[in-house]
């Protein structure tokens, strides 16, 4: 059995991707299956910006729900579906893979999808027959809690699931909707500094750079709160080796906010 890559794609804000209205993000997560998937993947285990409990929580329904968890967009975004199964079964073995790594968890059966779960695969796997089980972030936001996670989650890489990090690595409202040289300037020093972590190191190295990404030029502009970046140092941890990690999308307008996606095979 091939092992399956881990992948982290910018969802991008709100359903824009799906309106249209953010055409360079949804041609890249529309691209993602034809370029990056060995073959079809047995499950996909979402972890999503938009969840966050204490301790971690596992959706475990076998028919998740949706959840439109944004505001002020046209009606037909909240028509919107995704009736693929949930996986009891994967979520029982994802809540054992944790807590054998010392990680607490539980069982959540009434999580949907919300739209960080929804709107790439809408675009990547429309099919929505594949199971998909959705993982929180801790709410403590502790960067060496997710990285313990995407260890803990590695072995699902050997039995053909696909480990999917949905986030943004530039997630910052206020500077999103009145951008200005200082804050255009830092996404692309953070960006920057960003490939470079992820492209150039691994294991020990990797971890450190992670656990303390404070200290990259431009990490608090970039990230106000890093709730749309932990779901990356997820599937980052749950990579090899360096040179199996691969840049899949970098956009480096120098008048838009630089922001980058990542394979870790």
């Amino acid at each position: 059995m091939v092992k399956f890559p881990a992948i982290f794609v910018n969802h991008g804000g709100g359903p824009l991707p799906l309106l249209g209205q953010q055409p360079q993000l949804a041609t890249h997560m529309q691209q993602q299956v034809k370029l990056y998937f060995p073959q079809k993947p047995s499950a996909i285990v979402v972890i999503s910006a938009h969840w966050e409990a204490n301790p971690v929580k596992i959706s475990s329904s076998s028919k998740p729900d949706m959840i439109y968890d944004y505001f002020g967009f046209p009606p037909e975004t909240y028509q919107y579906k995704y009736p693929a199964p949930g996986s009891p079964s994967l979520a029982n073995r994802i809540k054992q893979l944790l807590e054998s790594n010392g990680i607490e968890s539980e069982l959540d059966p009434d999580r949907g999808f919300d739209h960080g779960v929804f709107v790439p695969l809408l675009l990547m796997q429309p099919q929505a027959d594949i199971p998909i089980v959705c993982l929180s972030l801790d709410s403590s936001l502790s960067a060496e809690k997710h990285i313990a996670m995407g260890k803990a989650l590695a072995p699902l890489r050997e039995e053909n699931v696909l480990l999917l990090g949905s986030g943004y690595t530039f997630h910052n409202l206020p500077a999103f909707f009145n951008p200005s040289e200082s804050t255009l300037k830092a996404s692309h020093k953070f960006n920057n500094w960003l490939k470079k972590v992820l492209l150039e190191n691994d294991g020990k190295s990797l971890e450190e750079h992670l656990i303390h990404w404070e200290d990259a030029p431009g990490s608090r502009v970039c990230h106000p709160r890093e709730e749309h970046l932990l779901p990356l140092f997820v599937v980052a941890a749950s990579g090899d080796h360096h040179e199996k990690n691969e840049l899949i999308y970098d956009e480096q307008n120098e008048n838009e906010y630089a922001v980058s996606g990542y394979i870790f095979r």
